[in-house]
């Protein structure tokens, strides 16, 4: 008799072959039986409560590991749902795979279970957005989605899987694996265009390099470090920049980023790009006289932005290690130039500005004094740092040293809240050994508290700080609130005081509710001690 495999196991077979190792889904009709297959497999599945959730995991998970993050979702809403994490993802510019299921196909049109038009839905937000013509065609529609996923600038794909090819078979001679799909093509930039960028450099009087997320993604940070060792250049990290060349390294001025900005006369753009996180590249932030050098894989982004001078077309550790033989062995800016000078005095100021901050004695804590509290207990190394919320993340920024690349995961380019448990998630899968700290707003942190639980059920233990300030960006002390009106309270207020710890003794985790920088500090000890919960 002929051995045949259902599609679904068609599916999980060719996530297999292509070295897929974890899959973040919410299974119901009709992916069950895909989810199944994948387990199977023996590829670590990892059911999330909202598929929200689970799609901000998997493109974090593509962002730390260069392969597509990998999510099942069902039909029609569970579809809608992830649409979050692939926006998301394709803003970030992170590879990820969303496989949603559909209705049966010759169903279409009949008013079907949950019958929706996932490919025209998904196709304005990922690189390609298809449906295979038969089962025999899986392997390959996968093997595609995930070079298109991972080649040039990484993004986003979508594949639709119908009811009736899930539940359906072939014999195993017509399935065709075509292995795992190799690495992205690597390209040098045009060596007229890197004279170019060296000419700019070593006459420039207040150079500045910029070091985004993509130097993290390319694991250029070998690179990026000869070349801020060799020319003695100050840099400033974007925030998921950080930690490509660490925080503590002599010419980081991340504590005078406005001066820095402000002041330089030359930049080159590593990984990053001009948007609203960079002020555009625009006057009043940036002088009006400076010349931009960017360096990027996408063509189209050099055009994006009138004030690029010099564009430098290719995959960035390459081109850097370009810049380097070409830059003269005699060059480095002098570490005692006005420049240098003016900006450690800048740097000195903000810091002791930032000491005082943190020696702040008020109850409820201010930001800085809790974040004073935690950092000074974290370890300097073999950390992973999420960050979101509004005031939450924009203070964090500036307070926690990274250290290492790709440790560092945040709200991003397009600036999402409700990332932080999905990306805490994806950052303990990827890194096992190491210790993910999620410090969050209490808004951002509805979005997605019930991940604790995926958390605990996953075995995946992490240490999650919710800051409570009653509210989205602002909210309302306890008597404030009661002496207000229901129609007066102003749209950022939440429920003051609200014990979000007791959610992680519910579902198994260990919760700490605490007031004062002593119980603070008695509460992050406590958990450091402790690396098998949720905390």
């Amino acid at each position: 008799m002929t051995k045949t495999y259902s599609g679904a196991e068609v599916v999980a077979k060719a996530l297999k072959d292509q070295g897929v190792d974890v899959v973040f889904g919410i299974v119901g009709i009709p992916v069950v039986e895909v989810a199944e297959a994948i387990i199977s497999e023996g590829i670590k599945f990892i059911g999330f409560r909202n598929e929200q959730s689970l799609s901000y995991a998997a493109g974090a998970y593509g962002f730390l590991s260069g392969r597509p993050g990998v999510c099942l979702v069902v039909s029609g809403p569970g579809v809608v749902h992830a649409l979050a994490g692939l926006v998301n993802a394709q803003a970030n510019c992170w590879p990820l795979l969303l496989i949603g299921g559909s209705s049966d196909t010759y169903q279409q049109g009949m008013g079907a279970f949950q019958e929706l038009d996932q490919i025209t839905l998904c196709r304005p937000y990922s690189k390609i957005s298809t449906r295979p013509s038969y089962i025999s065609q899986i392997p390959n529609v996968i093997d595609k989605a995930i070079k298109t996923s991972i080649y040039g600038r990484p993004g986003p794909v979508y594949i639709d899987l119908p009811a009736n090819f899930i539940q359906g078979s072939i014999d195993c001679e017509s399935m065709n694996l075509p292995g795992r799909a190799v690495d992205s093509p690597k390209s040098l930039a045009d060596p007229r265009s890197v004279e170019e960028t060296v000419r700019l450099l070593v006459s420039a009087k207040r150079p500045l390099i910029i070091i985004g997320k993509g130097a993290a993604y390319s694991c250029a940070e070998k690179e990026i470090n000869e070349l801020i060792e060799k020319t003695r250049i100050p840099f400033l990290p974007t925030p998921m920049g950080k930690g490509v060349v660490s925080d503590s390294h002599p010419l980081c001025v991340s504590a005078a980023r406005s001066k820095a900005i402000s002041n330089a006369d030359v930049i080159i753009l590593l990984g990053a790009r001009l948007n609203w996180i960079l002020h555009f590249g625009a006057p009043p932030k940036f002088s009006k006289h400076v010349k931009f050098i960017q360096v990027d894989i996408l063509p189209e982004e050099h055009n994006n932005h009138r004030r690029i001078h010099v564009a430098l077309l290719g995959h960035l550790p390459l081109v850097v290690s370009q810049l380097l033989s070409c830059l003269p062995s005699s060059f480095n800016h002098p570490l005692t130039s006005d420049y240098i000078q003016s900006l450690r005095q800048k740097i000195d100021e903000n810091i002791a500005s930032t000491n005082e901050k943190f020696k702040d004695d008020t109850i409820p804590m201010s930001y800085h004094r809790a974040f004073w509290e935690i950092k000074k207990r974290l370890p300097q190394n073999d950390i992973v740092f999420v960050s979101e919320g509004a005031n939450t993340m924009d203070i964090a920024r500036s307070i926690f040293d990274l250290h290492e690349p790709r440790c560092r995961l945040d709200a991003g380019t397009f600036a999402t809240m409700g990332v932080g448990l999905g990306f805490a998630i994806a950052a303990k899968v990827y890194y096992p050994s190491k210790r993910v700290v999620a410090i969050v707003g209490d808004s951002a942190f509805g979005f997605s508290a019930m991940e604790i639980e995926t958390a605990v059920r996953a075995h995946l233990p992490m240490i999650i700080i919710i800051i409570n300030n009653n509210g989205i960006y602002h909210g309302l002390d306890i008597d404030s609130y009661n002496s207000t009106s229901l129609n007066a309270l102003p749209s950022t207020a939440l429920l003051p005081d609200i014990r979000y710890d007791l959610i992680a003794n519910a579902t198994g985790g260990k919760g700490y509710f605490v007031r004062t920088p002593q119980e603070l500090g008695n509460a992050m000890e406590e958990a450091l001690k402790d690396d098998e919960k949720v905390i």
